[in-house]
């Protein structure tokens, strides 16, 4: 058997008073990364290229407020009874759908203000959006979080997974489903896919509906994996329950913008905005 090793330190670097947790700078690497490739894209696309830097200025900080505000909400009973941990975002406690709520929300304000086509706006930016998710969940691997239930360690390693891997999901003595892998391959996939179907020139707003349905997917399954879900009731997943919506949502509107005829530009199209 393998030797097995403490777990790797949340913090990347420790100044005394000030210190960075590998969750805050490895999601904020995801953040750049994405808006990379989303600035890349959209000087293709015909946009100006510091219309998703202008964008991500509101976005990012209003999708982490939400992401917190939604986590917190969910998980009231601990919070009022310890308010002042309501602010330590960098433990972790950021709800993935409250922050694609607000992030949606920001794009669409933003949008409309600036006469821009929202549908083409969110189809260049899912592809970020996925690959920021697939990185991001590496930060909760470093705090140790959103796993799932107990295993063994000859499963993890049956998995062929490396060993700073299996020994980071050995919490207390006990080896847990390394959840947040599953989903970050998940969604890694999902920006391969994606990437792949800009060439198939989909009608507008369909990259972005394929996107909410593959993470979705994803999601529900990983989702019931998990031991520290939000519950909307007892045995009622609410990650579970907002993936199915999604979906349903996602296929709703795809067809229905479809057959009213409100899909016909294309997303290779570059003469409209």
């Amino acid at each position: 058997m393998a030797d097995i090793f403490p777990p790797l330190d949340p913090v990347f670097l420790d100044l005394g008073p000030l210190k960075i947790r590998w969750y805050g700078l490895i999601i904020g690497i995801g953040a750049l990364l994405g808006l990379w490739i989303a600035m890349r894209e959209s000087v293709k696309r015909g946009f100006h290229k510091d219309v998703f830097v202008d964008l991500v200025l509101f976005a990012i900080p209003i999708a982490i407020l939400c992401a917190r505000l939604y986590y917190v909400i969910f998980k009231w009973d601990y919070y009022s009874q310890n308010p002042g941990d309501i602010l330590k975002i960098w433990e972790g406690g950021l709800a993935i759908h409250g922050g694609l709520i607000g992030a949606i929300a920001t794009g669409f304000v933003y949008a409309k203000i600036k006469k821009l086509s929202f549908w083409k706006l969110a189809d260049i930016a899912a592809p970020s959006i996925i690959l920021g998710q697939a990185i991001g969940r590496w930060g909760n691997f470093m705090n140790q979080e959103a796993h799932g239930g107990p295993v063994s360690r000859e499963f993890l390693e049956g998995l062929f997974l490396p060993d700073f891997i299996v020994n980071q999901m050995e919490i207390n003595g006990v080896y847990y489903h390394p959840t947040f892998l599953y989903e970050s391959i998940w969604n890694l996939v999902g920006f391969i896919i994606l990437i792949l179907l800009r060439k198939v020139n989909l009608r507008r707003g369909e990259l972005f509906l394929s996107y909410i349905i593959w993470y979705s997917i994803g999601r529900f399954f990983i989702e019931g994996l998990r031991t520290d879900s939000l519950m909307l009731t007892e045995s009622l997943r609410i990650a579970q329950v907002i993936s199915i919506t999604l979906i349903v949502i996602a296929i709703g509107v795809l067809l229905f913008r479809r057959f009213k005829g409100y899909a016909n530009e294309r997303y290779l199209d570059i003469d409209k905005k």
